[in-house]
């Protein structure tokens, strides 16, 4: 995978994750949907940061699906939570491959800077702590 076909990829994760929080913030309130609100917000700003890349690059970027399969029901709050965190954690997997397949060093900065920050809401989410490939625990 080169560099371009990771940004798309992280690209296409983030419509992906976008769908799938809204989704599950329609299941949540007070507090966990102002989690919710943030983490969208993120996903957001990452869509809009890998889209200028790879207009930067010459590139169009992927286009969202009208619609995504989720991989599980979501009914009520717990449901809900379960969601963003399996997002959360798919999302750092697609960002590892970024990080693996950048070319420049800004790509790489950003791909790293994301990866920790969607490590982090994990943690919000109900995740446990995990060490990253290579780190020693």
């Amino acid at each position: 995978m080169n560099q371009v076909e990771a940004l798309q990829a992280a690209l296409a994760g983030e419509h992906a994750a976008l769908y799938g929080v809204g989704v599950a913030g329609g299941k949540l309130s007070g507090a966990r949907f102002r989690d919710a609100t943030d983490t969208f917000e993120i996903h957001r700003g990452n869509r809009d940061r890998l889209s200028a890349l790879l207009v930067a690059a010459g590139e169009t970027p992927v286009a969202a699906q009208p619609a995504y399969d989720l991989p599980q029901v979501v009914s009520n709050t717990a449901t809900a939570t379960a969601l963003v965190l399996l997002i959360e954690r798919r999302i750092a997997a697609v960002y590892g491959d970024l990080i693996e397949a950048a070319e420049q060093p800004a790509v790489r900065a950003f791909a790293i800077e994301t990866l920790l920050g969607y490590a982090t809401s994990q943690l919000t989410w109900g995740g446990a702590p995990v060490a990253f490939p290579g780190a020693t625990a």
